[in-house]
């Protein structure tokens, strides 16, 4: 069991533990996201698994902490904070940004011998060695607001509330300038199973760009297309956990 400090831990928000579940799944957000965002996700599978959602610094309670605008140092702290939580399995669930995050977690965790993720769901984040060309984070506020909305997931009363857009923009350029200036080389792999998770209509990650997961795994791959967007993941609650809890034993 974890010691009461991890359980503390300003990293990861328990919305609802499950003390019985025989594995964890690690939630990792989208950029501009937050724990909170995942808490249907966390309420659905809590008879399946004890789940864990990021809190990435700079947002929520964390708002006083300055934002990190790196995949790889995000990277490293949490694959530091996790070993306290590896007394049970652990899958990993990415989305967007967070499926970068993810992926390169669970390489540290590989090279440092660490216990790391049974599998890798990558959702709605093409893979980590095609190229990302996208420059959103240089963008004026107003304008990279406008994107951010359109992409839909985030709520549309930052456009028109200043309070609301001073708390939210440096953690959303944070993590835009994060995933824009990843680059990962076209070798890295990880050992265990991926499944990617894309809607057919995403204008950021095609069907075709997830598929390319299968480059960065020695284990298998699969591929699964859901009707809807960038953020399919909000109107397919159901379907998505029945696909996690499948490969759960649930």
């Amino acid at each position: 069991m974890p010691s009461s400090a991890a359980v503390d831990n300003p990293w990861f928000r328990r919305f609802n533990p499950s003390h019985s579940a025989p594995v964890r799944v690690v939630i990792f957000p989208h950029a501009g996201g937050s724990a909170s965002y995942y808490l249907e996700y966390a309420n659905a599978l809590a008879p399946h698994a004890d789940v864990l959602a990021v809190q990435y610094p700079g947002r929520q309670n964390r708002f006083m902490e300055p934002p990190i605008d790196s995949v790889e140092e995000l990277a490293d702290r949490l694959a530091l904070e996790l070993r306290d939580w590896a007394d049970r399995p652990l899958v990993f669930f990415g989305h967007s940004m967070g499926a970068a995050v993810a992926f390169e977690t669970a390489r540290r965790l590989e090279r440092d011998g660490d216990k790391g993720p049974e599998r890798l769901f990558v959702s709605a984040g093409r893979a980590p060695s095609l190229p990302r060309d996208s420059a959103m984070h240089k963008l004026p506020d107003d304008e990279l607001l406008a994107e951010i909305v359109g992409l839909g997931g985030t709520d549309e009363r930052i456009l028109t509330i200043p309070a609301l857009r001073e708390l939210v923009l440096p953690a959303l350029r944070a993590d835009y300038t994060a995933i824009e200036t990843y680059r990962c080389a076209p070798g890295a792999t990880v050992s265990v199973p991926i499944t990617g998770l894309v809607g057919e209509e995403d204008p950021n990650a095609t069907a075709e760009q997830v598929a390319q997961w299968d480059r960065h795994t020695s284990g298998p791959f699969d591929l699964r297309v859901f009707p809807g967007g960038h953020f399919y993941l909000a109107d397919r609650t159901d379907e998505v956990v029945r696909l996690l809890a499948t490969h759960l034993g649930g």
